[in-house]
C-alpha cells in the first residue's frame, strides 16, 4: 500500500502556505508610504517652527527687561538692544530701597499668602461637596460658582467699593484679602469638582467604615490624593493673585498698603521726564522672580493635574 503525504507534511509547505488568506489584501501605491512620511516631516516641522517663534515672543522681553536692569540709564536710551558694559547690580539695591519697592513685595507676600490659604482651603472644601455628595440644589450652586467665572469684575467695582466702604474694609489687608478670596473661588471650584470626581471613591468608603468622620476623611484621605490638582490650581491662583491690579487700586489707595502692582506703576508715574529707568527695569524684574521662581519649582506638578484627569 502506498501512503500519501498530507500537504502540509511535504517539504518546502508549511500551514501558513496552504492557508488561504482571510480577507481582502489592501494593496499600497509605490509612492504612498513616502508621501505619508513626507508629510509628516513637513507638520512636524511646521508645529516645531510656531513653538520656536512662540518661545522668542515669550522669552526675548524677559531677557531684554534683565539686561536693561543691569545697564545704567545711559546705556539703555544709547543702546536699548546691547549687552551691559558692566553688571550694576545697584539698580536693585536702589529700586528695593529707595524706591520702596521692599515695601510694596511684602505688602504682596501678605496680602496673596493669606488670600491663596484661604482660596485654596474654602474652594476645596465646596468642591468637594459638590463633587462627592449628593443635596437639593447642588447643580444651581455649581453652575453659580461657574457663571462666576464669566463675570466682568469691571462691572462688580462701582457696588463692591459701595459694599467695602459700608463695611469699614476699605484700604486694610483683610478686605483686600476677602475680596482676591471671592475673586478667586469661581475657577476654583470648577477645578477641583473635577478633578475631586476622578479619585476613587473606595477609599474615601474605606476611611468611613474605619470609623474616620467626613471632615477626617477629607483632610487625612482626599486632600493628600488631590495633591496634583490643588497645586496646579493653586499656581494658577497665585499668578492672579500676584499680577491684579485693578481690584488694589480701586479698593486701597493707602500709600503705605499698596500692592506690588501699585508699586510699580507709582514708580513709573512719579519719574515724568528725569526717571530712574534702571531702577524702575530692576523693580520689574524683582516683581517677576517670584512667579517665574514658583513655576519653576512646580512645572511637574502643574503639568501632572492637568493631565490627571484625561488619564484617569
Amino acid at each position: 500500500m502506498t501512503s500519501h503525504a498530507e500537504p502540509s507534511e511535504l517539504p518546502g509547505i508549511t500551514k501558513e502556505d496552504e492557508a488561504p488568506p482571510t480577507g481582502p489584501v489592501r494593496k499600497q501605491s509605490p509612492g504612498s508610504e513616502d508621501r505619508i512620511g513626507s508629510e509628516g516631516k513637513v507638520l512636524n516641522v511646521f508645529s516645531h517652527g510656531i513653538l520656536v517663534v512662540w518661545g522668542l515672543l515669550v522669552t526675548l522681553p524677559l531677557l531684554w527687561a534683565v539686561m536693561s536692569s543691569l545697564k545704567t540709564d545711559k546705556q539703555i536710551f544709547t543702546s536699548p538692544w546691547g549687552l551691559p558694559s558692566a553688571l550694576h547690580f545697584d539698580n536693585w539695591t536702589r529700586a528695593w530701597s529707595k524706591s520702596n519697592i521692599g515695601d510694596f513685595f511684602l505688602n504682596t507676600i501678605l496680602v496673596v499668602g493669606c488670600a491663596l490659604i484661604g482660596t485654596m482651603l474654602l474652594g476645596s472644601m465646596a468642591a468637594y461637596i459638590l463633587a462627592r455628595f449628593e443635596f437639593p440644589g447642588k447643580r444651581f450652586i455649581y453652575f453659580m460658582f461657574v457663571g462666576g467665572m464669566s463675570f466682568p469684575i469691571i462691572l462688580a467695582l462701582v457696588p463692591l467699593f459701595f459694599v467695602m466702604k459700608n463695611m469699614s474694609l476699605l484700604n486694610t489687608f483683610h478686605g483686600l484679602i476677602l475680596v482676591y478670596i471671592a475673586y478667586s473661588l469661581p475657577f476654583t471650584v470648577f477645578f477641583l469638582t473635577s478633578f475631586f470626581k476622578t479619585l476613587p471613591s473606595s477609599v474615601a468608603e474605606a476611611a468611613l467604615i474605619d470609623g474616620a468622620s467626613h471632615t477626617r476623611t477629607f483632610f487625612q484621605v482626599m486632600l493628600p490624593m488631590a495633591k496634583p490638582g490643588l497645586i496646579s490650581v493653586g499656581i494658577f491662583n497665585f499668578l492672579g493673585q500676584w499680577n491684579q491690579y485693578m481690584l488694589p487700586t480701586v479698593l486701597n489707595t493707602d500709600e503705605d498698603k499698596r500692592v506690588l502692582t501699585q508699586g510699580l506703576v507709582q514708580l513709573a508715574a512719579s519719574q515724568q521726564y528725569k526717571g530712574d529707568w534702571s531702577a524702575l527695569f530692576a523693580g520689574l524684574v524683582l516683581a517677576m522672580l517670584p512667579v517665574l521662581g514658583v513655576y519653576i519649582l512646580f512645572q511637574r506638578q502643574v503639568q501632572a493635574g492637568l493631565t490627571a484627569g484625561a488619564l484617569k
